[in-house]
């Protein structure tokens, strides 16, 4: 019996050396499809990466004097003057420009070429270019080569790692199918390091800036019943103004042209929208983010929502004319408005796209309450990597919700103008959190108040919702500073 124990653990033991050898000799040799993470080092994705943050070189400025001083009580060592064996053509007014050492102290570095060497502080510098006037230096952090501006960008600007025996630059290189580089060259790809600095400080932007060009809720000829008539049959029922104004003629025998539909409806976005901001939605560990278009005038514009995974509930939402990082910010902005802490594995899902990790990026830079987070990337349609696979159901919470505003949206045809977009985004955000019943939840709302729980049909729940936003308003006159 003992025997055929022993053969047993010998033939497990043999069968796991081969299974470890079969292993590495796969990892090593067999090029597989598609490997844990492949497609975040493919080149192919290369230019949708967010590089690291680069090394910031500060230039303190020193006194000479108390250098000398410091090193005579510290080492016990004498800063002496240069004993020059030769005449000095150093001008007798240049001065070193970290630690203000006369000449005396300075000599010639590298002979002709212009370097002058400081004795006191072993600064090197040229005295026709002064580099220490410069608040900060950025460096590559691969190679410490000194950043290179590029391009000047509406946000922001470019600074790129030129250094051709970059390790960053050379491993990017590898990469890549030689047969593209002859036939695209580099450009194709982006291989170098870049960093891009931001001029505008999106965190000191208001969110809450009030739309202009509202009408007032004093009504002198139709009362707030209509008012709220006309939002349950535009935004409850997706009818398009005109369809609401006929709606109305039809069923209840009121006359309301569609442009004072819409004034009803601007005036309601203008009053709900504090109210669906600053509400408390009490986030989870998990938000997912994404974008979709829309059309305005005919031109394409975004849209940016933001989700809590666990509630379903749109925590952050922005309306914008371009794709850039700015509008991701604010929307992110919007959506952490509650959060001073993030919680244990909080995940961040969005997309490929480069912008999410650029903000990120820019909330860990913050100088208040900065939070540092990863974005998980959920690339393409199908899971062909190990992270699509885990975390492709909450992609498809956030594009079902862009299903379910495109639903909505494409009676209109588009928007007019931003204000309008802005407008209609305000109130479907408030009747999708707030009055829309939710199969996931078993056909209830997603965040219930009690006040509109207690309305008995939906145009008294739009009345209670507009004397919420009242509140709202009133409260954050009283706390803002004067």
């Amino acid at each position: 019996m003992n025997s055929i124990i022993s053969y047993l653990l010998l033939i497990i033991q043999y069968q796991y050396k081969q299974i470890c050898w079969l292993t590495l000799f796969i990892a090593k040799y067999i090029p597989l499809k598609q490997w844990a993470y492949d497609d975040a080092h493919s080149p192919k994705y290369q230019k949708f990466k967010t590089d690291i943050l680069p090394k910031v070189i500060r230039f303190e400025i020193w006194d000479y004097n108390e250098l000398i001083l410091y090193y005579k009580e510290r080492y016990n060592y004498t800063v002496k003057p240069v004993n020059r064996r030769s005449k000095c053509d150093i001008p007798e007014d240049c001065h070193c420009p970290r630690c203000g050492a006369p000449l005396p102290y300075l000599y010639k570095n590298n002979g002709s070429k212009g370097q002058i060497l400081c004795k006191v502080c072993q600064a090197r510098f040229n005295p026709a270019e002064n580099k220490y006037n410069q608040p900060l230096k950025l460096r590559c952090p691969y190679c410490g080569h000194s950043l290179v501006h590029k391009k000047d960008r509406k946000h922001f600007i470019v600074h790129k790692c030129v250094n051709l025996k970059c390790s960053y630059y050379l491993n990017n290189l590898k990469k890549v199918d030689k047969d593209d580089l002859a036939d695209y060259g580099k450009n194709k790809y982006k291989l170098h390091y870049i960093y891009r600095e931001f001029t505008v400080d999106f965190f000191r932007m208001d969110l809450d800036s009030l739309p202009k060009n509202a009408s007032s809720l004093k009504f002198s000829r139709n009362n707030a019943y209509i008012m709220s008539l006309c939002l349950t049959l535009h935004v409850n029922l997706g009818l398009s103004l005109r369809k609401t104004s006929q709606a109305l003629k039809d069923l209840y025998n009121i006359n309301v042209s569609h442009t004072m539909v819409a004034n009803y409806a601007k005036t309601a976005a203008v009053v709900i929208k504090p109210f669906v901001d600053h509400y408390d939605y009490n986030v989870g560990n998990t938000i997912v983010a994404d974008e979709t278009y829309i059309k305005v005038r005919g031109i394409k514009g975004y849209i940016w929502f933001i989700m809590d995974a666990v509630s379903r509930s749109i925590i952050g939402y922005r309306v914008s004319d371009n794709r850039g990082v700015g509008p991701c910010i604010m929307a992110m902005r919007m959506a952490f408005r509650h959060i001073k802490e993030l919680p244990e594995k909080f995940n961040f899902i969005a997309d490929g796209y480069s912008a999410y990790p650029l903000a990120a990026q820019q909330f860990a830079l913050k100088d208040e309450n900065p939070l540092n987070f990863d974005i998980t990337k959920v690339i393409g349609l199908t899971n062909d990597d190990a992270v699509s696979k885990v975390f492709r159901p909450f992609k498809q919470m956030v594009e079902r919700l862009n299903r379910s505003f495109k639903a909505t949206y494409r009676c209109s045809c588009g928007y007019d103008n931003y204000d309008g977009a802005n407008y209609a985004v305000s109130l479907w955000v408030a009747y999708y959190n707030f009055l829309r019943p939710h199969q996931s939840k078993s056909y209830q709302v997603l965040n219930s108040v009690d006040m509109l729980s207690n309305a008995d049909n939906m145009p008294g729940k739009w009345q209670l919702l507009i004397f919420l936003g009242q509140q709202t308003v009133l409260n954050m006159q009283k706390t803002s500073p004067a």
